[in-house]
Parts: C-alpha cells; sequence; structure tokens
C-alpha cells in the first residue's frame, strides 16, 4: 500500500514539475522572433523591428507593465525555414523567452509546429494568414491578422462581382504559403462556378519567372492573383506591362506581398502602378482620421523619426499594443497561461478605429482594398471606405 502511495505521489510530483505555469519574475520580460533581417524579403524584418520596439520602448519608457520592461529579441532565420526552426530552438531553451511573437511567413511557421506543440509556449501575431494556425483547437496560437482566405475572397467579390472579370489566372510561390493561397483561390472561384484559365508557380527566395509567366501569358487573363513575395511580383508585374496580351491586366496581391517594397521596386524601374490592386489587413498607415492610426505615426515619430511609415510596421505596432496590453491587465503572477486568457478577452475598442473581435484564433476580421495613385495608397474597398 505505501508502495502504491508512493508511485502516485512521485507520479503527481513530476507531473506538477513539467505542467505547472512557469512564473516569469524577471524584470524584463522577453519575446521572441525569427524574421527575415537579411535575404530577398528583408524588408518585411525591417518593418517588424521598428513596429514593435517603436511600441516597446514607449511601454517601457510610461511603465505601463507595472515595472517591468519588454525586450524583442530577434534572429535573422533569411527566410529559410530551417533556419526559423534553429533560432526557435535557441529563443526557448537557452533564451527563455516568455513568448514567440511576431514571426514572419507561412513555410517558416510551419517549420516550427511540432516544437510549438511540445513547448507549449505562447505563439503571438506572426505574420502570416496561414489555416493552420486558425484551429480552435490550438490554444496556444493567437493571431492579429485576418487569414488569407478572408483576403482573397474580399478580392475576388471586388474583381468577379463588382468589376465583372471572369478570366483569372494565378502565380504564386511554390511553398506552403503559395498552396495556402493557391486553394483558397480554386475553392472561392468554385463557389462562384469558375475556374482558373491558368496558373504559374516559382520557387522560394528565386526571381525564376519564365515558365509561369510563359504558362499565364497565352491563357490572356484578365486578373492576375499574385500570392509571392515582392521582388518577384514586381518582376512579373514589369514583364507583364511590356507583353501584349498582359499590359491591361489586373493584378491583385495579398498583404505578404508588402504593398510598400513593391511599389518601390517598380517606381525604381519607373514601371505603372496603374490596375495593381493591394490587399491589406490594416487600414492606411496615412489615414490619421482613425485614432489608432494618429497614436503609430505620433509614437514612431519619437523613436524612428528616419524610418518610413508603411502597412507592414503599422501592423507590428498594432500587434505589439494588444500584446502590452494583455501582460498589464495580468493579475499578481506573470504567466503565459494568463497571458493568453488576457489576450483572448482584448477589448474591442482597444484600436480605436480599427475593430477587434476574439474568433478562428484572430483578433482581427478586417480586410482593405487599395490601390497605388499620384504617390499614396487610396482605399477602394475596406472597413473604412
Amino acid at each position: 500500500m505505501l508502495k502504491k502511495l508512493s508511485i502516485i505521489i512521485s507520479i503527481f510530483i513530476i507531473f506538477y514539475v513539467y505542467f505547472k505555469d512557469e512564473v516569469f519574475k524577471e524584470k524584463t520580460l522577453i519575446v521572441g522572433a525569427s524574421l527575415p533581417i537579411t535575404g530577398a524579403i528583408e524588408s518585411w524584418g525591417k518593418s517588424v523591428i521598428t513596429g514593435v520596439n517603436a511600441y516597446f520602448n514607449y511601454a517601457n519608457e510610461n511603465n505601463l507593465i507595472k515595472n517591468k520592461k519588454i525586450e524583442f529579441l530577434v534572429y535573422d532565420d533569411k527566410y529559410e525555414p530551417e533556419l526559423t526552426f534553429e533560432n526557435t530552438k535557441k529563443l526557448i531553451f537557452e533564451n527563455k523567452t516568455f513568448a514567440l511573437f511576431g514571426y514572419v511567413g507561412t513555410p517558416t511557421v510551419k517549420r516550427v509546429l511540432p516544437i510549438l506543440y511540445d513547448e507549449n509556449i505562447p505563439f503571438i501575431s506572426s505574420f502570416t494568414g496561414a489555416s493552420f494556425l486558425r484551429d480552435d483547437r490550438n490554444k496556444n496560437f493567437i493571431n492579429f491578422r485576418a487569414s488569407y482566405n478572408q483576403e482573397i475572397e474580399n478580392l475576388i467579390n471586388y474583381t468577379v462581382d463588382k468589376k465583372k472579370l471572369n478570366k483569372i489566372a494565378v502565380f504564386y510561390q511554390n511553398d506552403d504559403f503559395g498552396e495556402e493561397g493557391y486553394i483558397s483561390l480554386i475553392n472561392l472561384l468554385k463557389n462562384k462556378n469558375l475556374t482558373l484559365v491558368a496558373e504559374g508557380s516559382y520557387k522560394r527566395n528565386t526571381l525564376s519567372i519564365n515558365h509561369a509567366f510563359s504558362e499565364i501569358k497565352d491563357a490572356k487573363p484578365e486578373v492576375i492573383f499574385m500570392i509571392g513575395a515582392y521582388k518577384t511580383n514586381s518582376l512579373f508585374i514589369k514583364k507583364a506591362k511590356e507583353n501584349e496580351n498582359l499590359k491591361n491586366v489586373v493584378f491583385c496581391n495579398i498583404s505578404f506581398s508588402d504593398a510598400n517594397a513593391m511599389v518601390k521596386e517598380l517606381e525604381n524601374e519607373n514601371i505603372s502602378t496603374q490596375n495593381i490592386i493591394f490587399s491589406q489587413i490594416v487600414p492606411s498607415y496615412t489615414n490619421t482620421k482613425i485614432e489608432a492610426v494618429k497614436e503609430y505615426q505620433t509614437i514612431m515619430k519619437k523613436y524612428y523619426p528616419n524610418e518610413p511609415l508603411g502597412f507592414l510596421s503599422l501592423e507590428a505596432f498594432l500587434s505589439s499594443k494588444i500584446l502590452v496590453n494583455a501582460i498589464s491587465r495580468i493579475n499578481n503572477d506573470i504567466t503565459r497561461e494568463k497571458l493568453l486568457l488576457t489576450l483572448k478577452t482584448t477589448p474591442n475598442n482597444l484600436l480605436v478605429g480599427i475593430p477587434l473581435e476574439y474568433k478562428n484564433s484572430q483578433l482581427s476580421n478586417n480586410t482593405y482594398l487599395f490601390e497605388y495613385k499620384n504617390n499614396e495608397f487610396i482605399e477602394i474597398l475596406g472597413d473604412n471606405k
């Protein structure tokens, strides 16, 4: 009897030690990320870092987290999944990060899923609209942004229903990111009794578009959905605008394409931005009628006066405000479990002018469409239009 009791007590102790919610008593809470600081989408890493650190600096200076500081620890992964995996192990096991925050990319995030499941660590506000992060069974995953499916649905409703354009092709990145968008596009078109007239893909972190271009141009589409990175998309658009079959086509880009970087690439080559639609999951970073955007501009000007404003740094800034607010609402000991709870109960009006509602493992369900005219992004469809 005593032996059995001893075994039961031992099992209970092991269970408690392993599964108890760790208390973070350090004066500085570290949240970590693996980001593309160099490589094909380096603009992403820079934008995320400036947006996050602008708000974290503001939070630290104004003591928003009860006499604690918050720090953003970042390692470079060059948008390569294996590097993301190694960086994530370092952040969890060596740096003992409180949470993982602001990762960029679908293939990079998918690579670290096994370790996220095993270690039960909060994974917050990653820059991907992938469906596998929007499963309510994954209680440690909290997204800020709307999904790729929502973005593509919005683009289809605009081009097909409003503009009456039915000949649709797709140019996509041949990996988990591109496949997410491709499958969403196929299914959403099917709901409207439409199919693709052509498709073409390219390898991640390359500019190898010739085969895809040839596959698409002969079909003479009216619309091309672009599910890729900004440099590759820009190169495709440049080539298309020089081709008789494609010069008047409408290009639909989802938010991961990085509208600011794409426009810069095109303008450097003197390529027109006419007939290019940019989907975003945040409003315009110039729209100071929205209080949250006005706050973003003020704080960015204070901490990063020489950095350009943009959609990505705005998203990073807003995500950071949500995170800081959630931590500040934790009562007594700060734990990961409490963080997840406060994130899921984020006030709907926290970002004044940008509605929030937690559902499907994400806090925002907003999508917006823009065109770029006369040196500015003009909203053509969205919550503020």
